[in-house]
Formats: C-alpha cells, sequence, structure tokens
C-alpha cells in the first residue's frame, strides 16, 4: 500500500519548470505521476496514507555531492570559531572554554578563518600559551588544511621541537610556532587526541544526520573513513547509526587512498555496502587550499611570491594511485583547487581512463585554465564544485591568484555550458551544510549579512533551476544513479525535500528566507517541521 503526495508545487525537475499534480509512491519508489484526478482513479485501491502538501514546494531530495559527516557533526559539539571575525574573538572565546573546562582536558575548536579577520595576523603557539598551558588547545583552520597548538598539546602529542613530515612552521628564531599544515603534519597533532572512540563517531554522526534533516537533505557523498581510528571503526559506525538506529540517510562514502587497501580487504567494492551506505570512488588529494598558500598553481602566488603552493604527490605517485583504482574497476574523486593539480589529474585520467560507463570527479576545481576545461570536457568526469566558495572566497583570493588565472575560475556556467556535469556540495563543516546557502550563492555570487554587495563574477551566475539541478541531477550523476535519483519520475527512488515556498518562482534574495518543511527519504518521513 502507497503513498499519494498532492496539494502541492510538485517539480520534477526533467525541465525547468516541470511540474505535475500528484505523485503516487510504494515501497520506497515513485510508481507514477499525473494530475491528481487521474492518480486517485488509477491507485484507490493501494493508497494507504495522503500527504496534503498545503501549498508548500516538492522537490527530489536534496543531496550534498562533497562533505565531512562526522567532520559536520565535530563541529555541532565542538567550539565553533566561523562565525568569529577577529583573532581577539577567538582568543577570548578560547580562554572562556578553558576557564570552565577541567585542567588538562584537550579544548578542540574548529572554522578560523584569518581571512576574515580585519587584521590576518595569525594565533600561534605563544599566544595558545598566554591563554593557557594546562590545557592542551587545538584550533582547526576552516578548510582543515592547517591548525594550530600551544605548548601543552605539543607535550601530550610527544612532538619535540625536531619533528619531520608534513609542512610544519617556525617562528624566526627557529622554534615551533605551533602551525601545521596538510595531514602528514597535522596529523602528529591528530593521531593524539583522545575520546575518538566508537561513542564519539556514533554521536558526531547522530547529530550531522539530524542536522541534515532539517535542512532537507535526503543524502551525501562523505569522506570520513581515514580520520577516525581508521576505516573499519568508522565504518562500523554508519552502520550502527544509519543502519542500526534506523537514521535513513543515504551515504556514498568516498575511500580515501589510505584506507583503500582496508575497504578491499573487509570486501568493500565501489556501489556495494548496504541499502544506505554505498562505497563510492577512491579520494585523493592532490593539493591543499588557497587560505593556506598550500593549493597548487602554476605560478606563484601574488601575496608570497616564494611558493605556488604544495603538490602533496608526484605526478608518478599519483598514476599509480590511479592505477590502483583502475585494478579495483573504480573511479577516482580528486582534491584540485590549484590550476597546476588540476592539471595532474587530467594527466592521470588520460593515461589511465575509469572503466566505461563510469566518471571520474574532480573536487572543488577552482583555479582552472581554459586549456584545462577544453581537455575535462571531453573526459568521463564530473565537476563537484562548492557554491559556497564564491562568498567565503572573495575577495581575498583575489589579492592570493593572479587576475589572469581568475578570469576562468571559479567558473561554473562555464563549466555547465561546456556540457560538464556538475554535482553541488558544501564541503561541510569547512562551510555551512545548508543547501540552500550553496544554491543562493552559485545564483546571486555574493556575500550574506555584508554590507559588501559585490556580484563576484557576474557572467558566471547560474539560474535558481540550475542551481537546485546541481543537488539532484549532479548529485545522482556523480554517483552513476541518474537515471534513478534526482528527478521525480515513475521509477525513481522516492526521495523528496518540501520546502516552505515556491523556490523556482521567488527572488534569488529570498531563497534565504526558505526553510525545508519535510525530509523524505525511501517514501519515509525522517522529518517534518509541524
Amino acid at each position: 500500500m502507497g503513498t499519494l503526495w498532492f496539494n502541492g508545487s510538485i517539480y520534477t525537475m526533467i525541465k525547468e519548470e516541470d511540474q505535475v499534480e500528484a505523485v503516487f509512491t510504494d515501497n520506497g519508489v515513485i510508481v507514477d505521476t499525473g494530475r491528481l484526478t487521474y492518480i486517485k482513479e488509477k491507485y484507490a485501491d493501494n493508497i494507504s496514507r495522503e500527504i496534503d502538501l498545503k501549498g508548500q514546494t516538492m522537490l527530489p531530495g536534496l543531496v550534498d555531492s562533497h562533505l565531512h559527516l562526522v567532520g559536520h557533526g565535530e563541529r555541532l559539539l565542538r567550539l565553533d570559531l566561523s562565525l568569529m571575525n577577529s583573532r581577539e574573538s577567538i582568543m577570548s572565546s578560547v580562554k572562556k572554554k578553558c576557564e570552565i573546562t577541567p585542567a588538562g582536558k584537550w579544548i578542540v575548536a574548529e572554522g578560523w578563518n584569518e581571512n576574515e579577520w580585519p587584521s590576518s595576523e595569525l594565533i600561534l603557539r605563544d599566544e595558545l600559551d598566554a591563554i593557557s598551558t594546562e590545557h592542551p588547545i587545538v584550533l582547526k583552520r576552516v578548510c582543515r588544511h592547517a591548525l594550530v597548538v600551544n605548548s601543552r598539546a605539543l607535550l601530550e602529542a610527544g612532538i619535540t621541537e625536531e619533528p619531520s613530515g608534513g609542512v610544519i612552521c617556525r617562528y624566526p628564531d627557529g622554534r615551533l610556532n605551533g602551525l601545521f599544515k596538510e595531514n602528514q603534519a597535522q596529523n602528529l597533532v591528530l593521531d593524539r587526541l583522545p575520546g575518538i572512540d566508537q561513542g564519539y563517531i556514533e554521536n558526531a554522526l547522530t547529530e550531522a544526520i539530524q542536522d541534515a534533516y532539517k535542512l532537507g537533505l535526503t543524502g551525501g557523498h562523505t569522506e570520513d573513513l581515514f580520520y577516525y581510528n581508521g576505516f573499519m571503526p568508522t565504518y562500523q559506525a554508519f552502520k550502527s547509526v544509519i543502519e542500526g538506529r534506523n537514521m535513513t540517510f543515504r551515504a556514498n562514502l568516498l575511500v580515501h587512498h589510505q584506507a583503500f587497501e582496508e575497504m578491499l580487504a573487509s570486501g568493500g567494492r565501489y556501489q556495494e555496502g548496504t541499502r544506505y551506505i554505498k562505497f563510492d570512488s577512491m579520494k585523493i588529494f592532490t593539493d591543499g587550499s588557497l587560505g593556506g598558500h598550500t593549493a597548487l598553481l602554476s605560478e606563484p602566488y601574488e601575496d608570497q611570491k616564494d611558493t605556488n603552493g604544495v603538490a602533496i604527490f608526484t605526478e608518478k605517485e599519483l598514476q599509480e594511485l590511479v592505477q590502483k583504482a583502475r585494478q579495483a574497476d573504480m573511479p577516482i574523486a580528486v582534491h584540485a583547487i590549484g590550476d597546476l593539480a588540476f592539471d595532474y589529474v587530467l594527466n592521470a585520467i588520460e593515461a589511465f581512463p575509469p572503466k566505461k560507463g563510469l566518471r571520474d570527479r574532480l573536487i572543488h576545481a577552482q583555479i582552472v585554465r581554459p586549456e584545462l576545461l577544453e581537455r575535462a570536457a571531453k573526459l568521463p568526469v564530473i565537476f563537484d564544485i562548492q557554491p559556497g566558495f564564491v562568498p567565503s572566497d572573495f575577495p581575498w583570493v583575489e589579492e592570493k591568484v593572479s587576475a589572469k588565472l581568475l578570469e576562468s575560475s571559479y567558473a561554473w556556467k562555464t563549466y555547465l555550458k561546456l556540457g560538464i556535469i556538475c554535482a553541488g556540495g558544501s564541503d561541510a563543516p569547512i562551510e555551512p551544510l545548508n543547501p540552500i546557502l550553496g544554491i543562493h550563492a552559485a545564483v546571486t555570487r555574493k556575500k550574506i549579512n555584508s554590507d559588501d554587495e559585490t556580484v563576484y563574477g557576474m557572467d558566471e551566475r547560474l539560474s535558481v533551476y540550475d542551481a537546485f539541478a546541481l543537488y539532484t541531477k549532479g548529485s545522482a550523476a556523480a554517483i552513476g544513479l541518474e537515471n534513478r535519483r534526482g528527478q521525480i519520475i515513475k521509477g525513481y527512488d522516492a526521495d523528496f525535500t518540501v520546502f516552505n515556498r515556491d523556490v523556482l518562482a521567488i527572488e534569488p534574495d529570498d531563497l534565504l528566507k526558505v526553510e525545508a518543511v519535510m525530509t523524505v527519504i525511501d517514501d519515509r518521513i525522517m522529518y517534518d517541521k509541524k
């Protein structure tokens, strides 16, 4: 027995403005769509539940194509620095946290971004020592490609003045200044954090998924399997929460290259798993972040001429990883922010293309030269973009990256015009998880809650329809399920997001007033605001 959905603006996303009056679902699948009288008459004996949308708007379920679900949950559980707009406010918050935390307990905070401060002078070891030497303090940068710690954290982590590995920064006198960049260096600290047990991971996941429901997300493509005691504990936590606690959520797990062998040893394979949890592409990092000057550019940074970023792997090493994925019939999902990193990835894909029918994923695709776009358009690739990076990165990125490189960068509309499929994500906890903020950013390309009304890249603004398509059709295509999800069509999965306003018929700035009022996954209402 199934469900009738009616009396709302039901957008199929097949094409712009395409609507149906009613939808009939059964056993997790869309059985039929059409006029209300037709659906009621045809399925009269099979309708056991009627959902009156009361004039609200229903879309295919929105899916975040790139996030870190456990990390988002951690942010909800920890001290959040992301909305603090000065080093002084951050130091004050950390001090208050120390005052109410027993001596010896770790203080871990998330989300600082010096580019949003009046002065971009970093908070370093000595400033943190002035706050407390009784608490190990770890402050993670918003991009998660850098962190800073105090002396007590160095002591607890067993780090001497002569560590090795990754990018480890120092004061002019040679002392460690507490700043560690990229995984190899950061893990010297992160691997010593206490409390990363099964309960911790499950609590973070529970918080994150509950938040996703409230934001209208029916799924996410998430990368967590390497960071929380390794592959198996994290995978077991996903199964415990999503399957064991009956928290239905479609989780596609990107597999960090260092968790890849363990995934294979466990019997895991691409697009296999449980009903709601599937293994996805091999995740590879090729560079870092623009804010930390570690994204790999083809020319030096404008404000730091002695560097053009950090290559995580040589081209040979990168291609060896790609070969490893191909041997397991897996596509790759590659973090590439700088244009030189992007170039390296295209070289690897051209040398070792994916199995026919599969697509590789280029995550971020921010700084890209025109000739690289032309090459990418000829390959089986999807651009996994984060529209929220535009209001976050501008205008400070203009001081770091040359105007010539920026001409063809963050160019979402150009990508689509070239025929490149794009999926939309947040990179939460780097950016807020709310998909409406990403959609608003794609449509307006300007900051919110700011005096800065500049439109950064006027010609690259997307229509509201194309922006929503990133999170519906685009996210479905990123996992090879464009014939099963992302549209309201007979035979597709019964995943829906219901909003309080007609999102495809309002002014762009009114998107910020939109709220998800119902989230439906596999024909189950997982969130109902009322």
